[in-house]
C-alpha cells in the first residue's frame, strides 16, 4: 500500500512539476496575470524591434507653398521614399539617409519651384499670341529670375520683384525711365546691412535696361524701407573691405617686428602691436601753373606779325567845292609829257617828276612807318595729380620684449634685464623694419619687462563623447540597451518570481504517525533508522498524494488510470 501511494505521489509530482501541471494548479487570476506577462513581453519585443528599425527622419524641405507641396508628395510617392509632415512647421520630413539623394532627384524635375517661373514661361509661347501678351509673360519671366536670384541670399527666406516698364517712345523728351520694386522676407532674427541692401540694388539695376539705381526701392516684410541713399554722400559708413585692408597692414607690420626679433629674444619673448592712420580719402588735384620767360632767345616763337607804310607828302587836292577846285593846276601836263620826260631824265628825273607842279626843284617829303608784333609761346604747366587710395599717414608701434634667460655656473637659470646697447640695437632693428618716417609723425616705443609665466592654453581635441558619429552609436545602443533591460526586468524580476511561487508545494501538515499495519508490511532486515526514515518518507508521499487527491482529483484519477493501465 505505501508503494503504491508513494508512486502516484511520485506521479503526481511529476505531473505537477510539468508546465501543464502547474498551468493546472494556477487559479483564475494567476493565468491571466500569466497571460498579461506574457502578452507584455512579447509587445515590449515586438515594438523595441520596430523602434530600432524606424529610421531618423531629418527635413527634406520647409516653408514649402502648398502647390510646391503636393508636387513634392507626389515625386516622393513615385520614388517609394516614405515621409511625415511636421504639424505646424509646413516642413516635410523623410529619412536622412535619403535626404541628399531626394533632393537631387527633386532639383532635376525642378522642385520646388517657390512659386515663381522664370524664362521657362517662354518655352511653351501658344501660336497665335499677341505681341501684348508676349511682353507681359517677358517681364513676368524676368521678374521671376530676379526674385530667384534675390531668394539666393542667406538671410532672405522669400522675394518678390515688381518691374515697371514704360512704354517706348521714338521721342527722346518722352522716354522714362523704368522702376522696380523689391519686397524680401527675412528669416526670423536676420537682417540686411547697408552693404547687401546696396548689392542688391546694384543686382536689380543692372539686370532691366535703363534702369538707374536710384529707382529701385527696397522693401522688408515689416514695411521698412531698406534703400535708403545718401545723396549728399553716398559712400558713408564704413567699408568692409577698408577696415579688412587696415586690419591686414597693421598684421603685416607685427609680423615683420616679430619676425626680425624672434631669433634674437626668442619664441614667446616678445609682443608686437601696430597702429596704422591709413588715408582712405579719394584725392585728386589739377594745377595750372604760369611763370615768366627767362631768355627770350631760348623761348619759343610763336607767331610773327610785321607791317610797313611809306606816305609821300605832296600837294593835295582841296578846297571849297565848286568850279575854282575843279580847275586843273597850272602849268597843265599832260601824260604822255610826263612819261616821255621821265624815261629821258632816267631815274634822277623821276625824283624831279615828284617835285611839285610848280617847277620847283625840291624834293617832296616822305613818311615811313612799320610795325612789328612777335608773340612767344607762354611758360605753362598742368599738375594733375591722383592721391592713391588707404596711403599711410602715420604709423605707432609699441613692442615688448621679455628679460634675457642666463644659467649661472651651477645650472640655475635667471632672467636679467636687457642693457641699453641691446635696447638701441632692438629699436634700430624695429625702425628699419617698419620703414620708421620720423618726418611723418611715426612713433615707436620699446620695453623691457618680464613676462608673467602662463601656460600655453593648447585647444584641446574633441571628446570622444562629444563626437557626432560617438553620439549617433551611442543613441542606438542605448536604444538597445533600454529594451533590453525591460525585457530583463520583466523576466527576471515579474515571470521569473511568479513562475517560482507556483512551482513550489503548499505547505503540508506535519505528518502523522504510521498506522500498524503499515509497520509489519516493512522487511524485517531493515534496522530502525532505516525503518524510521523510510516510514517519515512514506508519510510524506501519502500526505501529499491525499492532498493533491483532495485539491485536484481529476489528475489523481488520471495517474491511476495510467498506473493501472501499464500493470495490464
Amino acid at each position: 500500500m505505501a508503494v503504491g501511494a508513494e508512486a502516484v505521489a511520485i506521479s503526481a509530482s511529476q505531473v505537477a512539476s510539468s508546465p501543464l501541471g502547474m498551468l493546472g494548479r494556477l487559479s483564475s487570476q494567476q493565468k491571466l496575470g500569466l497571460m498579461l506577462a506574457i502578452s507584455a513581453i512579447v509587445a515590449l519585443l515586438g515594438g523595441g524591434w520596430m523602434w530600432s528599425r524606424t529610421p531618423d527622419y531629418k527635413v527634406l524641405f520647409s516653408n514649402v507653398s502648398d502647390r510646391d507641396g503636393g508636387a513634392i508628395i507626389a515625386s516622393l510617392q513615385q520614388m517609394n521614399v516614405p515621409y511625415k509632415f511636421v504639424e505646424g512647421g509646413g516642413a516635410i520630413l523623410v529619412p536622412a539617409s535619403e535626404v541628399h539623394d531626394a533632393r537631387l532627384k527633386l532639383a532635376s524635375q525642378g522642385l520646388p519651384k517657390g512659386g515663381l517661373v522664370g524664362f521657362e514661361l517662354m518655352e511653351n509661347q501658344k501660336f497665335g499670341t499677341s505681341q501684348f501678351l508676349e511682353q507681359v509673360n517677358f517681364q513676368r519671366a524676368l521678374e521671376g529670375e530676379l526674385a530667384r536670384s534675390v531668394q539666393s541670399l542667406a538671410a532672405v527666406s522669400s522675394a518678390r520683384v515688381h518691374l515697371a516698364m514704360a512704354k517706348q517712345s521714338v521721342f527722346m523728351r518722352e522716354q522714362q525711365k523704368p522702376s522696380a520694386s523689391v519686397l524680401v522676407n527675412l528669416y526670423p532674427g536676420r537682417t540686411l546691412d547697408p552693404q547687401q541692401v546696396n548689392a542688391v540694388m546694384h543686382l536689380v539695376s543692372s539686370s532691366v535696361p535703363n534702369l538707374p539705381i536710384k529707382n529701385v526701392t527696397v522693401v522688408d516684410q515689416n514695411g521698412a524701407l531698406l534703400s535708403k541713399l545718401d545723396e549728399s554722400n553716398p559712400s558713408t559708413g564704413l567699408d568692409p573691405n577698408q577696415l579688412k585692408y587696415l586690419h591686414d597692414l597693421e598684421q603685416s607690420y607685427v609680423k615683420r617686428i616679430e619676425a626680425i626679433l624672434i631669433p634674437i629674444v626668442g619664441l614667446e619673448n616678445v609682443r608686437a602691436q601696430v597702429t596704422a592712420d591709413v588715408d582712405f580719402a579719394h584725392t585728386e588735384q589739377l594745377a595750372e601753373l604760369y611763370k615768366p620767360n627767362q631768355d627770350p632767345a631760348n623761348s619759343t616763337l610763336r607767331s610773327r606779325q610785321t607791317s610797313e607804310s611809306t606816305t609821300v607828302a605832296g600837294q593835295v587836292d582841296g578846297g571849297v567845292p565848286g568850279a575854282l577846285s575843279n580847275q586843273p593846276p597850272s602849268p597843265a601836263t599832260a601824260p604822255i609829257t610826263t612819261a616821255a620826260a621821265k624815261s629821258a631824265n632816267g631815274p634822277q628825273s623821276g625824283a624831279a617828276g615828284t617835285a611839285p607842279a610848280g617847277g620847283q626843284g625840291t624834293p617832296a617829303p616822305v613818311n615811313s612807318r612799320k610795325d612789328a608784333t612777335t608773340n612767344y609761346e607762354v611758360d605753362k604747366t598742368i599738375q594733375h595729380v591722383r592721391k592713391p587710395v588707404g596711403g599711410i599717414k602715420r604709423l605707432s608701434a609699441a613692442v615688448v620684449v621679455n628679460y634675457r634667460r642666463v644659467t649661472d655656473e651651477k645650472g640655475d637659470v635667471t632672467t636679467q634685464p636687457l642693457n641699453e646697447t641691446e635696447k638701441a640695437q632692438i629699436t634700430d632693428l624695429v625702425k628699419d623694419a617698419m620703414g620708421f618716417n620720423k618726418e611723418r609723425g611715426d612713433t615707436l616705443s620699446v620695453a623691457n619687462s618680464p613676462f608673467t609665466d602662463l601656460a600655453r592654453e593648447e585647444v584641446p581635441e574633441l571628446p570622444l563623447w562629444k563626437q557626432p558619429e560617438v553620439i549617433d552609436l551611442a543613441m542606438q545602443g542605448g536604444k538597445l540597451l533600454l529594451i533590453g533591460s525591460l525585457i530583463l526586468y520583466l523576466v527576471l524580476g515579474v515571470l521569473r518570481p511568479a513562475l517560482r511561487r507556483m512551482s513550489q508545494p503548499a505547505d503540508q501538515p506535519v505528518p502523522a504517525l504510521a498506522e500498524e499495519g503499515d509497520k509489519e508490511d516493512e522487511p524485517i532486515s531493515l534496522t530502525d533508522e532505516f525503518r524510521q526514515a523510510q516510514l517519515s518518507r512514506n508519510e510524506q508521499n501519502l500526505m501529499l498524494a491525499r492532498q493533491l487527491a483532495k485539491d485536484d482529483p481529476k489528475v489523481v484519477a488520471g495517474v491511476v488510470k495510467q498506473w493501472v493501465t501499464s500493470h495490464e
